[in-house]
């Protein structure tokens, strides 16, 4: 297990601000700078009625920590559209008034350089940028482009691209990890966020993360970067974890993982990658790097195709949720750590009411249960297994018939048409499992069967998690069944992943309490926001809190066996 790293050279943490008043950005530098950045980029293009030497002079005499000032021309995907030189020229004032960087565009760069007036004792350093618009140009464009940029005499370079596709943000890697002098560069863009919080590892300059409340596309908050990700401490050497999904923007695992990552001293990250192509993603991230992967939807069947070999479990699932590449060949081994989280969150549920015939019992409280289970993708099937390897009986709903029925005969159930789902009619004290995405943000106001059959289930599980009570548990809980959200499966099953990731090493009681108070905020983060203030919220935040400081466990939970 690697020491988690102190930077040889800090990478900074830069918030951009886009307010449109001098108060506005006056405001949210303040904001940034309590919130974690070390420097702030302002677009003065986007400030109505800008005038320079007025509104610069108020700028840069508030401003609590570092600035880069940035005034964009349309032609380079800004939003000034006035006379060239008078944008030069308040460039030029900034950089008299304080202002800590001004970035000046490749196209008019030795126009700027030119006329600068710096003398021995100025602060401002200039950053010369490049925005490839369009396709990503292979990696022998983009290193011409970054000569050219150093050729300019600047003091640091940019290069921002958009990256329609997660495996061309290793062009990026590339650059970061071979240029001589201090680069910045990142993709724009959903696909882009690896390029962000990886940043560090890779020795980029500074590293971009917006505000609270003030969201842009394919940015981290500065908050996450602080504290989920922590990117003050990855380095060179920091292994990279992270999340195969589409979409991925539910996903809770850094808010997880990473801490717990911190609590034990291991030196890995793990970040969220929206992958398009799965052949594609792995012939790319190849690189021993990139030591491990949890695995969402839609892909969980689909990537055991590109494992070269299979725990026994998940190759009789037919699911992976869990990839490692071993070490000392690189090769990549697929795990299911789904199944035994998602029967034993329904079983401790079920037991949990106590009931008197099931308190000695040592079976199952699922033995002989009808088991109502609505998708038969990777999710569904780890549940059909479970359920089967406990003794329940199996009825399987999935928009795709053949799937469902090839699931249904690998656990000796019954298979039924989805269009009848709405009409089907339980057995009293049965147990639903919904394994489809239906209820899920921003889709929440759908249930995958007819409100009223909710009465004759003992017990409904979702394994959807954002938001955390789906309409479906709502209604269920109403209709007086035992609910069990998407949370519990998920915390499960990233125990027995976590264990995977590290070796092993993680499966202590110091391992297990972090995980507990992790999961608290887990939930907390899940909550809607319209929520966020409640006192049951706040009382939740302190127990996170003592949690942290003294270890005292919330819930016990089990395992299983992965």
């Amino acid at each position: 297990m690697g020491d988690v790293g102190i930077l040889k050279k800090k990478t900074m943490i830069c918030s951009p601000l886009m307010g449109q008043s001098v108060e506005q950005i006056v405001s949210e530098m303040k904001k940034a700078k309590v919130e974690g950045a070390d420097l702030v980029e302002m677009r003065l293009d986007y400030i109505n009625d800008f005038h320079p030497q007025r509104d610069l002079q108020i700028i840069l005499r508030n401003k609590p920590l570092p600035v880069m000032i940035v005034y964009r021309p349309k032609w380079e995907g800004g939003q000034y559209d006035g006379d060239e030189h008078s944008r030069l020229e308040a460039l030029h004032l900034a950089e008299e008034l304080g202002a800590d960087y001004i970035d000046i565009e490749l196209k008019v760069a030795s126009i700027f350089m030119g006329k600068q007036k710096k003398d021995q004792h100025s602060i401002c350093k200039t950053i010369v940028s490049c925005y490839v618009d369009g396709m990503t140009p292979p990696i022998e464009g983009l290193s011409c482009c970054v000569a050219r940029l150093q050729s300019t005499g600047a003091d640091l370079i940019k290069l921002v691209i958009n990256a329609t596709n997660i495996t061309e943000i290793t062009k990026i890697f590339h650059l970061l990890s071979h240029c001589q002098m201090p680069l910045i560069a990142y993709s724009i863009g959903d696909r882009g966020f690896m390029s962000q919080v990886l940043c560090p590892k890779f020795g980029g300059f500074l590293v971009y993360g917006s505000l609270e409340g003030i969201p842009v596309a394919g940015l981290p908050t500065l908050e996450s970067l602080r504290q989920a990700y922590q990117v003050q401490y990855i380095n060179e050497d920091t292994k990279v974890f992270g999340l195969i999904s589409k979409p991925v923007g539910h996903s809770k695992g850094p808010v997880l993982h990473n801490p717990a990552f911190r609590f034990l001293n291991y030196n890995g990250i793990y970040v969220p990658m929206l992958v398009d192509d799965l052949k594609e993603f792995f012939s790319v991230y190849s690189s021993p790097d990139f030591a491990g992967f949890s695995v969402g939807i839609p892909y969980k069947e689909a990537v055991t195709g590109f494992c070269d070999e299979l725990h026994p479990l998940a190759q009789s699932i037919g699911a992976v949720n869990t990839i490692i590449r071993k070490p000392s060949d690189g090769k990549l081994v697929g795990y299911n750590t789904d199944c035994e989280a998602a029967v034993t969150a329904i079983e401790d549920a079920l037991r949990e009411r106590r009931y008197p015939n099931e308190e000695a019992s040592l079976t199952s409280p699922l033995t002989g249960k009808q088991f109502v289970l609505v998708g038969a993708g990777g999710a569904g099937r780890a549940l059909a297994f479970g359920a089967r390897s406990r003794g329940a009986r199996l009825v399987i709903f999935d928009i795709d018939f053949d799937r469902a029925k090839s699931l249904a005969d690998a656990v000796s159930g019954e298979v039924k048409h989805y269009e009848d789902v709405v009409n089907f009619q339980p057995e009293k004290g049965a147990i639903l499992a919904n394994a489809t995405p239906i209820g899920m943000h921003p889709n929440t106001d759908r249930i995958p069967v007819a409100e009223e059959t909710l009465s004759d289930y003992q017990l409904v599980f979702d394994s959807v998690y954002t938001p955390r009570k789906t309409r479906l548990l709502k209604e269920a809980e109403a209709a007086g069944a035992i609910i069990v959200s998407g949370v519990e499966m998920f915390l499960r099953q990233a125990i027995g992943q976590f264990n995977l990731f590290t070796g092993g090493e993680a499966i202590n009681a110091k391992f297990v309490e972090s995980i507990q108070a992790q999961r608290i905020r887990v939930e907390l983060s899940i909550t809607d926001k319209k929520s966020e203030g409640n006192e049951e919220q706040k009382r939740s935040r302190r127990r996170a809190e003592k949690q942290e400081q003294f270890g005292t466990p919330v819930r016990k939970f089990r395992t299983g066996s992965f």
